[in-house]
């Protein structure tokens, strides 16, 4: 795709799409089309077209981890745009300006093209910051080339990808390839010592670890309140959010926010509780029958998940992704049956596989465990989980989150969780 440059200029980075009015940017991934491009044509690479669009004036906040990516972006976003300060926000959900969607649900990290241009529609509308999500494939990839962050941010790093980076040990690699420079860095120090990072200018949030941003107290009662400590100045937050892991996202997020204004701690934490949440990441579509939806997928995940709730008694539908990483499925399995009384195994992006075979990966070390019910078709076992649960349970339907589709044999068809969980309690 083509986007205008300058003066009736156009760019693109599809080699097939060049000509004399559009210029041909050069980038990690596509630099060897560059041979088939006539000499005439006009190549660039992404920290020229930076300088051309002027996006320098930008403050662009990246953040990466296997989990909470999604939510502390969000969080950020909040509070940055609720203090004040026009900020954009790039990430699984698509691109957002001024609290409205500019552009739909994409990859995480898109193209560096269109990150810039997304970038550049953030500063024409006076946007101050701009807050993206950069995933491990985007890092591998070098998508983020040129970018010149005023922040990066760590989160967490458990298993995931595994059918991309192939071990636990590379993905980690990967991970630390994006602190290495002397930048600004904010770290999960309770999670530091599973990556390598450059310790200049490195900051750090914790709830256990001595760190920077230290939460020295929390309570998960109807919500979260804590209290955080930044060097001896202490300030009290309440958010409608649920989970433990949700106190590292808002840590994060005020930590952040703290590093990169000159806001007071104070004024920062007052902003807190305006969050009202992610869709699709511990959405209650239901308070009665109590039904959840979640779009934790990795083992880690699920058991945060189910953590942060363990004192109720836990129903979960979940399946695993299609064509990704197999060693994370009977691993998913144990995680869920650590806290669940009722597991309903199911489809979940199938993809090009049979859900049965994934469903058998999943159950493989659950075999002779009560309360374990395998229904390949998700809908039906969404619709039995409602019509089994009692009032004293709750349903975490994992997985998917706010995805409007399922993947079945290289095709989507719609199908939405939370729309399926409200027709099934609407029949009841």
């Amino acid at each position: 795709m083509k986007y205008p440059l300058k003066d009736k200029l156009f760019v693109t980075e599809d080699s097939r799409e060049v000509g004399e009015d559009i210029y041909f940017l050069k980038t990690s991934q596509n630099s060897k089309y560059l041979e088939k491009i006539d000499k005439s044509i006009t190549v660039i690479e992404p920290k020229e077209l930076i300088d051309i669009w002027g996006l320098s004036s930008l403050k662009v906040i990246g953040i990466t981890g296997t989990n909470g990516k999604t939510t502390t972006a969000a969080i950020i976003y909040s509070l940055l745009t609720d203090l004040g300060h026009k900020t954009g926000l790039q990430g699984t959900r698509g691109f957002f300006l001024d609290d409205k969607r500019v552009e739909d649900k994409s990859l995480t990290t898109p193209s560096i093209l269109q990150t810039l241009h997304n970038m550049k529609i953030a500063k024409d509308e006076g946007a101050e910051y701009f807050v993206m999500e950069v995933s491990s494939h985007a890092i591998v990839q070098n998508r983020a080339e040129g970018i010149e962050f005023a922040l990066k941010i760590f989160t967490n790093v458990t298993q995931d990808h595994l059918d991309y980076h192939k071990s636990v040990s590379e993905y980690r690699q990967v991970k630390s390839q994006f602190f290495l420079d002397d930048g600004l860095k904010l770290i999960n120090k309770d999670e530091s010592k599973k990556i390598v990072f450059n310790p200049t200018k490195a900051y750090t949030y914790s709830l256990d670890e001595p760190s920077t941003f230290k939460i020295e107290a929390f309570t998960l009662n109807s919500g979260i309140k804590a209290a955080i400590n930044h060097l001896g100045e202490m300030e009290s937050f309440e958010s409608n959010l649920v989970g433990l892991f949700n106190v590292y996202n808002l840590a994060a997020a005020i930590s952040a926010v703290k590093l990169v204004t000159n806001h007071s701690l104070k004024e920062i934490c007052d902003e807190v509780i305006n969050f009202g949440g992610v869709s699709g990441r511990m959405e209650v579509v239901s308070h009665n029958p109590a039904v959840v939806v979640d779009f934790a997928h990795t083992p880690d995940g699920i058991l945060k998940v189910l953590e942060s709730i363990k004192d109720k008694d836990i129903s979960v539908v979940f399946g695993a992704g299609g064509d990704r990483d197999r060693d994370k499925r009977p691993k998913m399995g144990l995680a869920a049956a650590r806290y669940a009384k009722k597991l309903y195994i199911t489809s979940d992006n199938p993809r090009s596989e049979e859900p049965e075979a994934i469903i058998a990966d999943i159950i493989a070390p659950l075999k002779g465990k009560e309360g374990v019910y395998v229904i390949p078709d998700r809908k039906e076992a969404i619709n039995r989980a409602i019509k089994e649960l009692k009032s004293s349970e709750i349903l975490l339907i994992l997985g998917k989150g706010d995805e409007d589709y399922i993947e079945i044999k290289g095709k989507k068809y719609p199908f939405d969780d939370r729309v399926i969980a409200r027709e099934a309690i609407e029949k009841l």
